[in-house]
């Protein structure tokens, strides 16, 4: 059987893991590498700092794009975020697939006529349900419930028109979104964190308790992260969507 082809993906940082934790756990494109990596090897990951500066030399640079999470909030008043949404509408304007994650997410929903804002539900933090709500050929092996590690207050309040919600919960109705054709969407995005394990959250939870999440609210967080999760099965998710779109993109520009 023929091997696939090696697959390059350019990682958007757009959050800063505070450096004591970063020590240990690595920043948010390590965080990537390490759960892609497990169910992918032959990935070709490359990170574009965006919080840091940088900006990607255009939608092409790379076969596809994943946008991490971030502290800062997509109303925030920082020099980089009107040319992100620039690029990222760019990047579903040539057919190159994007994964947006947290601050991903809500920010691919602002960038194509969406919007996000802190919620008036507060906090959603600890070890989350969700309910798959529409699915997709793709999706099929994502489970009709399925559990992922979460910490934001922040989500998206108002839904994009060309935006399918995938997947939902009573505290987060915009929980994962795919956008054009369902089948074939040209970008996806999830509001919790696949990429965060248990220990970092733990430790993340542990410094941001009683200071920018309720004490209490953070104990049972904590609390909650010995429940499995379903990380796994997003990042196959994750990879085979980006391959697929990948391969579709080929096909559509290839002469005939």
């Amino acid at each position: 059987m023929a091997e696939e082809a090696s697959m390059r993906v350019g990682i958007l940082e757009t959050g800063e893991v505070a450096e004591d934790l970063r020590a240990v756990h690595g920043d948010y494109p390590a965080m990537f590498a390490r759960l892609l990596r497990s169910v992918d090897p032959s990935l070709e990951l490359a990170t574009v700092s965006v919080v840091r500066g940088e900006m990607p030399e255009a939608p092409g640079q790379f076969d596809g794009w994943i946008v991490t999470g971030s502290r800062h909030g997509v109303y925030d008043d920082l020099p980089w975020i009107d040319p992100l949404k620039d690029f990222l509408r760019a990047c579903l304007a040539e057919g190159v697939p994007v994964v947006g994650i947290c601050f991903g997410h809500q920010i691919l929903a602002e960038a194509t006529g969406g919007r996000a804002a802190k919620s008036d539900l507060g906090w959603g933090v600890g070890v989350l349900d969700y309910e798959v709500c529409r699915r997709p050929s793709w999706l099929s092996d994502l489970p009709d419930r399925f559990a992922v590690r979460a910490i934001h207050q922040d989500q998206v309040t108002a839904l994009p028109d060309e935006a399918t919600v995938l997947a939902a919960s009573a505290f987060c109705p915009y929980a994962a979104l795919a956008y054009g054709d369902p089948e074939r969407p040209r970008a996806i995005s999830l509001q919790p964190h696949p990429e965060f394990d248990a220990a970092f959250l733990d430790d993340l939870l542990a410094a941001r308790a009683g200071v920018v999440v309720p004490e209490q609210l953070a104990a049972e967080a904590r609390a909650s992260l010995v429940r499995p999760v379903d990380d796994t099965a997003w990042a196959r998710l994750i990879v085979a969507y980006l391959r697929n779109a990948i391969g579709e993109a080929a096909r559509e520009t290839a002469p005939r």
